[in-house]
């Protein structure tokens, strides 16, 4: 199989992107923050990558500059083969979509239900009669668990689950291929994230969606991925299939989050480590030399505070940016 073969069979392909935003700094100075440096990883069709990160270390930042609601600082998003720029983003929207974490801002709370789930139909002008929008936005409420009568209420009548079912129906009312999911249920009960997750997984073997599912829930990540990367500062800093990742973690940091996982089974909890990691996270206005992880990393040596590691395949897709690893 040739290298375009290869790269026409992926999705999505993410290659060195970074996101910097200036922050004033006194003095009329503009001083750059690195909320995503460098971050590559790619999609394939019917995918579920999963990427999960404290707070603050840019996921959601790479879910919107991959849709451009972001313009990326450098680095380059290919949808199918085809490199997405500003001019031709337009285009690409159709494909391409997301759902927003907050269900409660991310609904205009001034339009009923109907007219939140058709807006993109009319943006897009994919119906031909005012009955064919109406089908399309009752299908899409029946596709994600809404009912017809719902279709003229307006969102703040609706538990924030139901809001978060909108805002999906919504991202669906183009066909797309790929969603970014950010953070999707964060804001949700628990026994109500279940029914979501759920949800997301049928629609995604009813549609073959591929979905970039941004979390810091590490078992919410686990069960509805294929693979999991590990953020970290901006960085990606390990990436590999879920159960590999969950089983056999390599990165310091990814030791430390799974370590942090409750386990239903007391005996089991008990005999599990808890990896605490020492001091703060660096400032990304103020980013130690070499690995952003240093500072808080056991294992760190003075290459590590000289050169930053790059991931690097330990074999069977398992990338890990680690010299001590």
């Amino acid at each position: 199989m040739s290298n375009e073969e290869k790269n026409v069979q992926k999705l999505v392909e993410v290659n060195g992107l970074k996101q910097y935003f200036p922050v004033k700094s006194g003095f009329g100075k503009t001083i750059p923050l690195k909320a995503v440096d460098g971050v590559s990883f790619d999609i394939m069709p019917g995918e579920t990558l999963g990427l999960v990160g404290e707070s603050g270390c840019g996921k959601t930042t790479v879910g919107r500059s991959i849709l451009r609601l972001y313009e990326p600082t450098a680095g380059e998003v290919r949808y199918n083969g085809e490199l997405i720029t500003k001019k031709n983003m337009a285009e690409y929207r159709k494909e391409m979509q997301m759902v927003f974490q907050d269900p409660y801002s991310s609904l205009n709370p001034r339009m009923t239900v109907e007219d939140i789930i058709g807006e993109p139909l009319d943006v897009h002008k994919l119906y031909t009669s005012k009955g064919e929008r109406r089908d399309k936005i009752l299908h899409l409420m029946e596709l994600v668990g809404l009912n017809a009568e719902h279709a003229t209420r307006y969102a703040h009548e609706f538990s924030g689950g139901q809001r978060q079912r909108i805002g999906i129906a919504r991202a669906l009312a183009v066909d797309p291929k790929f969603i970014v999911c950010d953070e999707p249920v964060s804001a949700l009960d628990v026994s109500i994230q279940a029914q979501v997750i759920n949800m997301f997984e049928e629609l995604q073997e009813k549609l073959g969606v591929a979905y970039l599912f941004i979390a810091h829930d590490l078992l919410v990540v686990h069960h509805i991925s294929n693979r999991i990367a590990v953020m970290y500062l901006g960085k990606i800093v390990e990436i590999a299939d879920a159960d590999e990742l969950n089983d056999n973690p390599m990165h310091p940091y990814t030791q430390s989050l799974l370590s942090a996982v409750p386990i239903p089974d007391p005996k089991i909890a008990k005999a599990k480590k808890r990896i605490v990691l020492e001091g703060d996270v660096p400032s990304p206005l103020k980013m130690p030399s070499g690995c952003a992880f240093r500072t808080r990393c056991k294992y760190a040596t003075e290459r590590c505070a000289q050169e930053c590691p790059n991931l690097v395949d330990r074999g069977n897709g398992h990338k890990v940016a680690c010299f001590n690893k």
